[in-house]
């Protein structure tokens, strides 16, 4: 049948080259922005997914920081127990020097004046801080719990070292009434708490630092996850963009060769 009011060709022309404009428009807008998901419409499920992704990605990078920060932490106390270390070298130094029996009372006293000076240079160090935190402030908490992944289910503990309980040890040598041993005996003592404490802030700097890599690892695969879902594959897109742009060409053609064909009718009108 010829009908005048109804040109089914001209609308079948304009409804593909609708669809096809459509398709055009979201290829471009993935090659634009490098990515296959612009919208729910894109891939609902997809979206779903890639979004808790995301979220689990800053958290990882969340938790980096603060593992980071507790390392930056216990990398500061070390330096701190280094700098006691060689004070209390020191006071044994003088400790040994003091037992010198060629040594006078006033000579000891002078000793005593570098010892007590140093043992308060120690106490000045138990009050160190890190950002407000205590280094060593035991009266407050014993320890920190550092969380380690990015679902708040890990921890690792670090170490509030007991600074203040050798420096307090150490005050109560006086090297001029004290016998050498028992002088010795205290620093000595001292001398193997601080090690105790160096070594148990370096296991710990240890573990942060293995926690720091796992945190590492985790981020780059979940951004590859997030990637494979995301991303679009270039080389597909833009040959689907140049099937869509041929497609556009034909269809306006056609929809312009349609709309000619009603012409023809008058010709039987005449």
């Amino acid at each position: 049948m010829i009908s005048l009011n109804t040109n089914t060709a001209s609308m079948a022309a304009a409804y593909n080259l609708s669809s096809t404009s459509v398709q055009l428009q979201r290829s471009l807008n993935r090659l634009s922005s490098g990515s296959r998901i612009n919208s729910s419409f894109d891939d609902a499920g997809g979206l779903a997914v890639s979004m808790k992704l995301s979220a689990s990605i800053r958290r990882t990078e969340a938790t980096q920081a603060n593992v980071n920060n507790a390392l930056s932490f216990l990398q500061t106390q070390d330096g701190v127990l280094k700098s006691a270390e060689k004070v209390i070298t020191r006071l044994s130094e003088l400790a040994q020097l003091s037992a010198d029996v060629t040594k006078s009372d006033e000579d000891k006293a002078l000793y005593q004046t570098e010892y007590s000076s140093l043992t308060s240079a120690l106490n000045t160090m138990t009050s160190e801080l890190f950002n407000d935190v205590g280094l060593f402030d035991t009266a407050t908490q014993t320890s920190l719990a550092v969380v380690t992944s990015h679902d708040g289910g890990q921890s690792v503990a670090i170490t509030i070292a007991d600074l203040d309980a050798i420096v307090t040890d150490l005050q109560t040598v006086n090297l001029t009434t004290t016998a050498i041993s028992a002088s010795i005996d205290t620093i000595t003592t001292a001398i193997q708490d601080l090690a105790d404490m160096r070594a148990k802030n370096g296991s710990e700097q240890v573990r942060m630092t293995f926690a720091a890599d796992v945190l590492a690892l985790n981020k780059t695969n979940l951004e590859a996850a997030n990637g494979r879902i995301t991303d679009v594959d270039i080389a597909s897109e833009s040959a689907n963009l140049a099937r869509l742009n041929i497609l556009q060409q034909a269809g306006t053609a056609m929809l312009a060769q349609a709309n000619q064909s009603n012409q023809s009718l008058l010709r039987l009108l005449v």
